[in-house]
């Protein structure tokens, strides 16, 4: 697919921000280059599918411990909510560390494929839209 010269985007900034919102993402080619430009409606809607599995499981003493697939995130809390709530703060802490460390975590080969998950989180405005990408399932004990 061939995109916008990065010239004429430098030339029609205005222009080319209007079009993102209104027409869809743009694609931009400089030299070796290519990226893309979207709006976060539009990144929300791509990485849509990117949501997370949780696995509860209620502990001998009473406490809920909490894990979810594909990250090594283990929390422990004393209701559901309680332990949602952590995980949903540790994934909004993980994806901005692995946004302000982004050259090592995107070429770890084991976090590399967090990558969608990430912009998935770093797309929302609240952290209860970063709650809501939580499904949960009861695990066993």
């Amino acid at each position: 697919m061939s995109g916008l010269s990065a010239t004429d985007v430098r030339r029609n900034w205005s222009q080319f921000n209007d079009d993102i919102v209104r027409e869809g993402p743009q694609f931009v080619k400089r030299n070796r280059d290519e990226w893309v430009a979207m709006s976060t409606e539009q990144l929300k809607a791509a990485f849509s599918n990117f949501t997370f599995h949780a696995h509860l499981v209620q502990e001998d003493d009473g406490t809920i411990t909490a894990t979810l697939d594909q990250f090594d995130f283990v929390e422990n809390g004393s209701s559901e909510k309680e332990v949602l709530e952590a995980l949903t703060y540790e994934l909004i802490e993980y994806s901005q560390e692995y946004m302000e460390n982004f050259k090592l975590y995107f070429h770890s080969p084991n976090r590399k494929a967090h990558f969608p998950y990430i912009l998935n989180v770093v797309a929302q405005d609240h952290p209860e839209n970063v709650r809501q990408l939580i499904t949960c399932q009861a695990g066993v004990k």
